[in-house]
């Protein structure tokens, strides 16, 4: 009889777990990998050829968003190409670098090993192309994602929500906008960037800024918590993310001050 309560007390103990943390969305870039620094390098090495002005300030404004939106500020400046061409070189070069190497970043892996153990799934939702994002997925652990969303999926890019929605769809999260709205307030969106923030906002979801590997300016986004690197992050810590989230949106309030 003690047996079967302990196991009984360990399913529902689960599937409470489950209940507070639906799921977990990744942003890739500055989020997964710290790969920032080749699309930087990208950008630098198509004005050097092609002519044209670009600073660290440029780049790191361009942070989270699209090809088109880098390209569209590096032509102006005099970079002799058009919109497609900018964002393949760019994206050429990117796929490159990411092929003779990886850059996890330190202890993201553990935390999406830790999450797939608990059966709460992960979906890798990014506004970089196809190629980029499968390489990813595929180099990651067994398991860690059961699906992606890229920026050739056809939905409006972040800072747009669609992306993120999408993902709740791949998750099962469905129904009347009500039911979505309740379903997402129960996945956590980590990300880097203003775009990638405004857009896990607009999507419900409880939304957790990752400060420790990128300079972009988040000072006017919303969110609801921040981590500095993974260091001791595990299920638990988003579960306590959801919660308190949670806790203060029952309050009665005529804002939301829980987002930071």
């Amino acid at each position: 009889m003690e047996q079967k309560t302990e196991k009984l007390e360990k399913i529902t103990n689960a599937q409470s777990n489950k209940n507070i943390l639906r799921a977990v969305f990744w942003d890739m870039d500055g989020t997964l990998i710290d790969s920032e620094p080749y699309w930087h390098e990208s950008e630098f090495y198509l004005v050097k050829k092609y002519g044209g002005y670009w600073d660290e300030d440029l780049a790191w404004e361009c942070s989270g968003g699209s090809l088109e939106t880098v390209a569209n500020k590096m032509i102006p400046s005099g970079t002799k190409l058009t919109v497609e061409e900018v964002g393949k070189g760019m994206v050429d070069y990117v796929a490159a670098r990411e092929a003779e190497s990886v850059p996890w970043i330190p202890g993201v892996l553990d935390v999406l090993k830790s999450l797939a153990k608990a059966g709460i799934p992960s979906v890798l939702v990014s506004n970089s192309p196809r190629c980029l994002v499968e390489n990813i997925v595929k180099h990651a652990p067994e398991g860690a994602f059961v699906g992606y969303v890229c920026g050739d999926d056809g939905y409006e890019p972040k800072p747009s929500a669609e992306p993120y929605l999408a993902a709740g769809k791949i998750v099962g999260i469905c129904g009347s906008a009500e039911e979505i709205a309740k379903q997402m307030a129960n996945c956590v969106i980590i990300e880097d960037s203003l775009s990638g923030l405004t857009a896990a906002v607009n999507s419900g979801a409880t939304v957790v800024a990752q400060t420790g590997f990128s300079r972009a300016n988040i000072s006017e986004s919303k969110h609801h918590a921040e981590l500095n690197g993974y260091e001791n992050v595990n299920v638990k810590t988003l579960e306590d993310i959801v919660t308190k989230r949670s806790k203060l949106a029952k309050e009665p309030q005529t804002s939301l001050p829980e987002i930071q």
